[in-house]
């Protein structure tokens, strides 16, 4: 008899009737997760309402559930694009106008996604190297923390043109970034001297920040089951109400009536600002594509029936998904890996905990309005400031170091250009620091593009030879030759002809082997013993001696 674990769950309505129970659940726990950072993370976009972050989770939920690609995920409003949402906001004039002509270009990107599905580009992140999307994430992470620090204290951190605070012009740039935040940390830190409000807020903010970084470390496997963010909330607002937070002090979340928000908010006008209209249908299209086929693939690794995504697909459905929510008000989704991950944990079977996901925060929104609004502001900064640290994360950093200084170098310039400009500068500095390395190291132009790759077949054995320079901007070519080799061979993957692989290569291919094996065959690297690689990292960079 075929054991229960290894039954892959039917999908569809089989699979919500024999499921049911086990992604209701699932969905209700991450519905508890996903309800206070979707608030945040619309809060910290600078957008009108944080019912709006709930509004694109609802959809991410009751809507795109149904025809997205993947079976576990969780789609909804991501830290990770707080910083182009943000930075589309205030670029576009801030305020509701700033929010209106935003939600413009996320519509316009979001066809663009489609598009992305439809000519199946859903291998776009296999374009980019490793340590720049390292980097990327990294910024981000950076950026998010500066900012939620203000709000930590009770302060919002949306300069006007031209604002001073001590001597420092905070509002010269079109978005406050990461140096300019720190360095107006000393003013905010000064109103707490006065403002007792601030203070309140501030203590309240600490205890939130002491759940979010205890709360893992606890040793209880049964307390761990329980929503860290719904910890957070379940201290926070009734410390908020002993400290006489107040929504007059606008230290508390305030959102109204769901239903009042409904409508047709979106604004095209935009367009008459042509260049900072393209630069943010670039960046949502982009990066938000590039962030949801990562976390798919991360979700992938995560499915206990290893089921794979259909990365174009999935494009199409968050593509769609991200039309209706720009329509309608909301931020764009992507596959949160966060909220995905609890699924798993969870039990979530089917794409119908998804489903289940969105509509208990239908739920929430519609009938506890009022236990929302007691929600401090400072309580969901802390929660942000944690999924910040988790992508900037120490760890990250040496991690990457680890690999090779080539590759830290690569994370140091993304992360670098990304916080003294845009993420559109940082990634494509990174892309440009990787390929000028490559060349550095021997590497011609025209071999950075066209790696030489031959199959030959021996009944059950098949050998893949490659010759030339295996590196990030061929990788999706010889990924896509690998992946059309029949399954349950025994593959010899040959680079004694190679002259130098690259990190994003080396991990790219182990990775494959991996996926493989579950198909009942192997794969078998040679020929890197005349490569001196970059480090002792075993994914790290390598290029053929002279000796060899």
């Amino acid at each position: 008899m075929q054991n229960e674990k290894n039954i892959i769950p039917a999908d569809g309505l089989v699979g919500l009737k024999n499921n049911f129970v086990s992604d209701l659940i699932s969905g209700f726990m991450v519905a508890l997760l996903a309800l206070p950072l979707s608030l945040g993370i619309a809060a910290a976009s600078d957008f009108p309402n944080p019912l709006f972050g709930v509004l694109t989770a609802i959809i991410g939920g009751l809507i795109v559930s149904l025809f997205m690609g993947s079976k576990l995920a969780i789609k909804g409003p991501a830290a990770g694009l707080i910083v182009i949402v943000a930075g589309s906001v205030s670029a576009f004039g801030g305020g509701e106008t700033g929010w209106k002509l935003t939600l413009g270009a996320i519509v316009v990107a979001a066809i663009f996604q489609i598009l992305f599905g439809l000519f199946k580009l859903g291998k776009l992140s296999d374009f980019f190297p490793l340590s720049a999307i390292r980097g990327m994430l990294a910024a981000i992470g950076l950026i998010i923390i500066s900012k939620q620090l203000h709000v930590l204290c009770g302060v919002n951190p949306v300069f006007a043109p031209g604002t001073i605070l001590d001597g420092l012009d905070v509002g010269s740039k079109p978005m406050v970034m990461p140096l300019d935040l720190l360095a107006a940390l000393p003013s905010t830190f000064n109103q707490l001297i006065s403002d007792s409000a601030a203070v309140s807020s501030l203590i309240v903010g600490l205890v939130s920040l002491l759940i979010v970084f205890g709360w893992p470390m606890l040793k209880f496997s049964a307390l761990k089951k329980i929503p860290m963010p719904l910890v957070v909330l379940v201290v926070a607002i009734p410390l908020g109400m002993f400290l006489g937070l107040s929504h007059e002090n606008k230290d508390l979340v305030k959102v109204g009536n769901f239903w009042s928000l409904l409508g047709f908010h979106v604004s095209f006008d935009g367009f008459r600002q042509t260049s900072v209209f393209i630069q943010y249908v670039i960046l949502f299209a982009v990066i938000g594509s590039l962030e949801s086929l990562l976390s798919a693939k991360a979700i992938d690794m995560l499915d206990p029936y290893k089921r794979k995504a259909n990365f174009n697909r999935d494009l199409i459905s968050v593509g769609a998904g991200n039309a209706l929510a720009g329509v309608l008000g909301g931020l764009p989704m992507i596959s949160e890996v966060a909220r995905s991950s609890a699924n798993v944990n969870n039990g979530g079977k089917t794409r119908w905990a998804n489903f289940f996901h969105g509509l208990f925060l239908l739920v929430f929104v519609a009938l506890l309005s009022g236990v929302i609004e007691m929600i401090p502001k400072a309580a969901l900064a802390a929660l942000l400031i944690g999924v910040g640290f988790r992508l900037a994360h120490p760890k990250e950093f040496a991690h990457t170091l680890k690999i090779g200084r080539d590759q830290f170098a690569v994370f140091l310039f993304t992360i670098f250009f990304t916080l003294y400009q845009d993420l559109l500068l940082g990634i494509a500095s990174g892309i440009i620091l990787e390929i000028m390395v490559h060349l550095i190291n021997g590497a011609s132009l025209k071999s950075l593009f066209s790696p030489s790759i031959k199959v030959s077949e021996d009944g059950s054995n098949v050998l893949v030879k490659v010759s030339g320079t295996p590196v990030f901007t061929n990788f999706i070519g010889l990924k896509k030759r690998l992946e059309n080799l029949p399954k349950g061979k025994q593959i010899g993957l040959d680079f004694s002809s190679t002259n130098l692989i690259d990190h994003t290569v080396m991990e790219g291919v182990h990775h494959f082997g991996l996926e493989y094996a579950e198909s009942g065959g192997s794969v078998h690297v040679t020929g890197l013993d005349a490569h001196s690689p970059y480090s002792e990292h075993s994914f790290a960079a390598r290029k053929k001696s002279k000796l060899g």
